[in-house]
């Protein structure tokens, strides 16, 4: 497993947390950074920051284009692991958005119900596409 791809996966531990807790992302954050068990990584500190900065844009993004799906309603899970991939998409321009998407794809297929790789696949490759303006 890469650095990035394990930092994700820490990032997305750490906004689980926050979202079941109902605390803010930063406060679990310094919780874990200070535990420092195992250490959390700089891009993990990067994805959950970039987050909380772009939370309002980023749940905007999955409440318009998860078809069917209210962000509450939503699997915590992936919608989770879509905040963490279009943060990476909207606003990592050194993030290939076919990586973004893939890594979040192996997040839902490891950590999630058999239909969510499918739905988190769709709702990037929408999202994607929209903030990369391509009428597709």
């Amino acid at each position: 497993m890469s650095t990035r791809t394990k930092a994700r996966k820490r990032a997305l531990d750490v906004l689980y947390e926050a979202d079941l807790r109902a605390e803010d992302p930063l406060v679990v954050l310094r919780r874990r950074v200070e535990w420092a068990e195992p250490p959390v990584r700089e891009y993990t500190v990067t994805l959950v920051e970039g987050y909380q900065q772009h939370a309002e844009e980023i749940d905007h993004l999955i409440a318009t284009y998860a078809q069917g799906w209210s962000l509450s309603r939503m699997p915590a899970v992936d919608r989770n692991i879509a905040r963490v991939a279009i943060f990476e998409l909207a606003h990592r321009a050194d993030i290939d958005d076919a990586v973004a998407i893939s890594e979040a794809v192996e997040l839902a297929t490891a950590l999630s119900t058999d239909e969510s790789p499918k739905f988190v696949n769709g709702l990037l490759g929408s999202i994607a596409e929209a903030l990369r303006g391509d009428p597709h």
